[in-house]
């Protein structure tokens, strides 16, 4: 009898875990147990070829960005877990308010491996509760931000869900990073995300890749910062 109560439980944490991931995907439970990475979308022809070149940035022309703005949003994504680097980010955002520089976190309701994995790094940092918001909390403010800063995201940053009906990843809700006045997007390397999507945020006039480790680029940018703090 104990078996099968801990059996129902396991099973019905799955199963509420795999709604919960379906809705911030847009998708139905079906497409995701029938289909492969489709949405509900209808495709209709051949997913749009975004050129284009991306601007690389550097630490130091970061710093002086993040420095000189007022409101900064962080995206934090799955490459951020994988390299631990929620301390040196921690770091970076208490740094930025000693400067006057709001910092906000935005969180996409499947960034990770599952629903609030990136909620309980940024809290195991010691980032207040209060800063961190989930996406359609602060969505509309990006528009006013003056930097948004992506810490190893990327399909869940991804514009082609929106600029494309043709992609595998369209009606996809993601965050809308791109509409801030500039975009720094933090990687190791220029290459897809999960869903194997290429993403045109990262050619847009107003992006600059900061590519490399997260922790090492995010301790570089704690020890810039700091000098820049102290002056």
């Amino acid at each position: 009898p104990l078996l099968t109560v801990v059996g129902a439980l396991i099973g019905s944490s799955g199963a509420i875990l795999t709604h919960i991931m379906c809705v911030a995907m847009n998708r139905s439970i079906v497409s995701v147990v029938l289909g492969g990475l489709g949405t509900s979308s209808k495709r209709t022809g051949k997913a749009m070829e975004f050129k284009g070149e991306a601007k690389v940035t550097d630490v130091e022309s970061t710093v002086s960005l993040l420095a000189s703005s007022k409101d900064v949003i962080v995206v934090p994504g799955y490459g951020l877990a994988v390299a631990n680097g929620q301390y040196a980010l921690a770091e970076v955002r208490n740094l930025c308010e000693q400067a006057g520089v709001r910092v906000r976190f935005a969180i996409h309701p499947v960034a990770g491996r599952m629903p609030g994995q990136l909620n309980v790094l940024l809290a195991e940092a010691g980032i207040p509760y209060d800063a961190v918001f989930e996406m359609d909390e602060i969505q509309d403010d990006f528009d006013k931000a003056d930097v948004s800063l992506v810490v190893g995201a990327n399909d869940t940053v991804n514009s082609a869900a929106e600029e494309d009906p043709n992609s595998i990843i369209a009606g996809m809700p993601v965050i809308h990073v791109w509409h801030a006045k500039e975009c720094i997007v933090m990687k190791r390397t220029m290459g897809a995300g999960y869903a194997g999507v290429g993403n045109p945020v990262f050619i847009k006039p107003n992006t600059s890749m900061l590519l490399g480790d997260a922790k090492k680029t995010l301790e570089a940018l704690r020890n810039k910062l700091g000098e820049v703090v102290s002056k």
